[in-house]
């Protein structure tokens, strides 16, 4: 190159350059800075998040299994017609509950989880999602506590929606990281392995319960689970907090906010000259409230837009009305029919050995036939229809023994369907909407399905006073479940899990956070590729 022309090129760049705004050379050079900072090494593996994660959740389902169980729900006082009465027992005996109040102590967690499921989600895109689930356990904690310590129906149903509150964070999370950090080739199987701790948490629940409040009082079964919880909810605090895929690190977001907010300050210096400040703090603080809240309702349009997202949330809700009624009337129910003494003990044994084999096998069998939306949802219609035959033909059984017998295959056949209905909850959207997908979805099916099932069950066995018919009747509300996801296998979805994040500006730190879990030298690796 001649002298001229470098000459002709210095002089281009310099021209360039004054034409830049100030601006956007700050935020240019910010975003460079951040996207070439390597993620730090984290304390966690793939294996060591998935067993923590599990414990959680088990813990969480053995709150929800122990308040169903004999042992804390209890019983009424009755009086016989002589003039002779019996004092009642757990929850329901000391706060003299009838069944629909007693149904409504299910709800109100429900209704905590439900308020609080959007929010959560929705604070993910500004908060590090880790940190987000220690403040959930932390407040689960608490509330768990106050369950113990509850004197009145008032008291308790506060408590029961404040732990519905401090679960919700939890929910909408912890399926995310999970997909984010399993194998390829075994992600539905890992999701399986997540799901199974729900039927075996509700098992537990019933036998941890039913111990308790049979040789202690139905109080100290809070207290120990608030014990096993609060050391996970310290970890929420102290150790690294994990990155989901689609979201940019907290740290880069806070450097690029206070940039970008320097940067706006620098124009508005510029236009004061000629008219004034026109903006104040406030202001600002409403618009930045106004974009999230407007953020929001664009997401759970996009959601509503997807067919095959709705679809399996509809079959979803049908399916978790009956769950739902099923976890906590069911020790009740066996007990009335079949006059099990010990039916805590029994519908948990059958519960743990079916959720977990049931729910594992479902993530499983879809890793071996592919994991494809489609292909999930011949799986959810095929187990779920024919669960329901074998759970409907087990009530019409006058027999204990064949009763159990069929019941356990219906509930091993209907547990299958945990792993396949999450896994399309999570990849028929794209990444950065996968919080909220599982937040909604959680909505859906508990303020549709498992909120209203325990206490109109309730009102049902009120008005028949027949355990078996009302069992009968709810039992078949699975059949338009397998129905409705049989549809499903029509509208042939799309794996979106792979779609690039809606922030160009974060992709390359996107990118390397799809492995959060590498150490310093192999982070630092990828990401130089990554820039390449």
């Amino acid at each position: 190159m001649s002298l001229m022309a470098q000459e002709e090129v210095k002089e281009a760049k310099v021209s360039s350059e004054e034409n830049l705004n100030p601006s956007t050379v700050v935020i240019e050079m910010a975003r460079s800075s951040t996207a070439l900072s390597p993620p730090s090494p984290s304390w966690f593996t793939p294996k060591r998040l998935l067993v923590i994660f599990c414990v959680i959740n088990l813990i969480n389902y053995v709150d929800r299994g122990a308040i169903a169980s004999n042992g804390v729900n209890g019983s009424r006082r009755t009086c016989s017609k002589s003039g002779t009465c019996t004092s009642g027992s757990g929850i329901q005996g000391d706060f003299n509950l009838n069944n629909f109040e007693d149904g409504v102590l299910s709800s109100a967690f429900m209704v905590g989880l439900l308020v609080a499921c959007p929010i959560f989600a929705s604070l993910a895109n500004s908060v590090n999602p880790f940190r987000l689930i220690g403040v959930g356990l932390s407040v689960w904690t608490v509330a768990v506590v106050g369950c113990g310590f509850s004197f009145n129906f008032w008291t308790i149903t506060i408590c029961r929606m404040l732990v519905g509150v401090g679960e919700a964070s939890f929910i909408s999370l912890a399926a995310p990281f999970i997909d984010d950090n399993a194998p390829v080739a075994k992600k539905t199987l890992w999701l399986g392995i997540f799901y199974m701790c729900i039927p075996t948490g509700y098992a537990l629940g019933y036998v941890y319960g039913g111990l308790i409040g049979g040789h202690f009082n139905w109080r100290f079964a809070f207290y120990g689970e608030a014990i096993l919880m609060l050391p996970f909810a310290v970890l929420g605090f102290v150790m690294k907090p994990l990155q989901l895929r689609g979201f940019a690190p907290a740290e880069s977001k806070k450097a690029l906010t206070s940039i970008e907010t320097a940067a706006l300050e620098v124009q508005d210096a510029d236009v004061s000259v000629v008219k004034g400040s026109m903006k104040s703090s406030k202001s600002k603080c409403a618009f930045i409230d106004l974009n999230q809240f407007s953020r929001f309702m664009r997401d759970i349009k996009e959601l509503l837009h997807e067919k095959v997202y709705v679809v399996n949330v509809l079959g979803y809700i049908a399916y978790n009305f009956v769950i739902g009624a099923y976890s906590y009337w069911g020790p009740k129910a066996g007990y009335n029919i079949y006059n099990m003494s010990n039916a805590d003990m029994i519908f948990g044994g059958v519960t743990i050995v079916c959720g977990i084999v049931g729910t594992i096998a479902g993530g499983y069998v879809l890793d071996i036939i592919n994991s494809t939306i489609s292909n999930a949802f011949k799986l959810l219609s095929a187990v779920t229809f024919v669960g329901a035959i074998f759970c409907f033909s087990a009530f019409c059984f006058k027999s204990m023994y064949a009763f159990l017998a069929f019941f356990a295959i219906g509930e091993l056949l209907v547990f299958a369907t945990q792993a396949p209905v999450n896994y399309v909850c999570l990849h028929c959207v794209k990444p950065s909407l996968r919080p909220i997908s599982m937040a909604m979805s959680t909505v859906a099916i508990h303020i549709f399905g498992d909120v209203p099932s325990s206490p109109l069950v309730g009102v049902l066995q009120d008005h028949i006073d027949n355990w078996r018919k009302t069992a009968l009747i709810l039992t078949s509300i699975l059949f338009p479940a397998a129905v409705i996801w049989f549809i499903g296998i029509f509208l042939h979805g799309v794996d979106r899990f792979e779609e690039e994040s809606e922030h160009p500006q974060v992709t390359t730190i996107d990118r390397s956070n799809t492995t959060p879990l590498l150490d310093g030298k192999a982070a630092g690796t990828a990401q130089t590729l990554a820039e390449l």
